[in-house]
């Protein structure tokens, strides 16, 4: 093996590789086997996440960044003039396999350029990881992305020795990729989405039946939008993803602020312009309200409210909106209610239920539960706390709680990840 010549490689497609946010490696419980190498289980992949939640547990390249396409946002376009590479795949599983070994990662994480067809890029892709599995005995966690195009059959072996498959949406809307990736289009991301989500479906049933079924991508699907680069509003964004989350199953909907590279674009965010990164956050923090605090997403963005405010969090700007709901009691209302009340938390609400059984729940008591008292105080009651927001109009209620609170997007931008520097 050329050492220099991989160093290089890994430089230019490890670096390629960044812009993709979709490597959660949560998910799998893939365990080891006696004389094999890894384990997936729940207890067996180590994460750790830079300040913006990006996942770095993971060997994250690309196999190759030439592609037959020429998608306007995309650092790997055909008529970029930037440094080209590719692996061969038993380069990739040695790379692999002398990281893990050294400890410096938990799983592998691996994207690709669209070189010849769909398929020809799927059957490489699917090759490392039957040879990771079979030939290495690798147990560790395997993240392929899903090529557009690619046939069933190669989706359904991949799913095989993969746990995790995740295909880019790319944009919001079908409109905003058209303006800049006009060969490409949503119908095919939703094609493959289906399929192996019909496939998972199939197999789970079978494994009911039949316990040595193999599994089958069981850390699910995910997907990716890149948000800024086309003029979709929030609304139009969640739909999408809340659509996505329902038709598909998906265990994440990625959001990615978009990274000005291109110099050529007029139609694009000119290069130095920052990434939208808190607004990013407030996509975020919509769609964990709508997975675990059982919002729905009318409910947070409509036609009369079609943008996120980025200076508050979207519980808050719910609960300004609808001061005709509030208060809630703590002491009586249920489980859905009290996840409305801004500052409290899932594990807060859970503690609450269960201490209201052995009587009444009093301020001090609250405030040692760890939810956010300067925040949950207007939007709630409890059994000695009088009503704070009495007259308050949402505009004075948002003006004192920000004026207690603190922001790290209020400091400089962090800058864009990168881990082979």
């Amino acid at each position: 093996m050329n050492f220099d010549r991989i160093n290089e490689k890994l430089s230019i497609l490890a670096d390629a590789a960044k812009y993709d946010v979709s490597c959660s490696s949560s998910g799998s419980k893939r365990k080891n086997t006696s004389n094999g190498l890894g384990n997936a289980s729940q207890s067996g992949i180590c994460h750790s996440f830079t300040e913006d939640g990006r996942c770095v547990s993971l060997l994250k390249i690309l196999l190759t960044n030439h592609c037959i396409y020429d998608c306007a946002f995309c650092v790997s376009r055909k008529s970029n003039d930037v440094k080209r590479a590719a692996f061969t795949v038993q380069e990739v599983v040695d790379l692999t396999i002398n990281f893990y070994r050294r400890n410096y990662i938990e799983g592998l994480f691996l994207s690709s350029g669209i070189f010849k067809n769909a398929d020809f890029t799927m059957e490489r892709l699917l090759l490392i990881a039957k040879k990771l599995r079979l030939e290495e005995n690798f147990n560790g966690y395997i993240h392929l992305k899903t090529i557009p195009g690619a046939s069933d059959e190669l989706l359904k072996e991949a799913g095989l020795y993969a746990d995790r498959m995740s295909i880019n949406l790319e944009m919001p809307t079908e409109k905003g990729l058209q303006l800049v990736a006009p060969e490409k289009s949503h119908e095919d991301v939703k094609k493959p989405l289906a399929f192996i989500q019909q496939q998972m479906t199939e197999y789970n049933a079978e494994r009911k039946l039949i316990k040595s079924t193999p599994t089958f991508v069981p850390a699910g699907q995910s997907t990716q939008m890149v948000i800024g680069a086309t003029p979709e509003n929030d609304m139009e964004i969640m739909y999408t993803a809340n659509q996505y989350y329902n038709n598909f199953k998906l265990k994440r909907v990625y959001y990615s602020g978009f990274i000005p590279i291109n110099h050529n674009d007029k139609m694009l965010p000119s290069i130095g312009t920052q990434p939208p990164l808190l607004r990013e956050n407030r996509l975020y923090q919509t769609d964990w309200l709508m997975r675990f605090y059982q919002f729905d997403v009318k409910e947070i963005l409509n036609q009369q409210n079609p943008h996120l405010d980025t200076d508050i969090d979207p519980k808050l700007s719910y609960a300004l909106r609808n001061l005709h709901l509030y208060p809630i009691d703590i002491n009586t209302a249920d489980y859905h209610l009290i996840l409305r009340i801004p500052g409290i938390g899932v594990q807060s609400a859970k503690k609450i239920i269960t201490a209201r059984r052995f009587g009444k729940i009093y301020a001090y008591q609250l405030k040692k539960l760890g939810i956010a008292y300067n925040r949950a105080k207007f939007f709630m009651t409890c059994a000695d706390d009088q009503y704070q927001q009495k007259d308050l109009l949402g505009s004075q209620i948002k003006h004192r709680i920000l004026s207690t609170s603190k922001s790290k997007y209020l400091k400089n931008q962090p800058n864009q990840l990168n881990l082979f520097d």
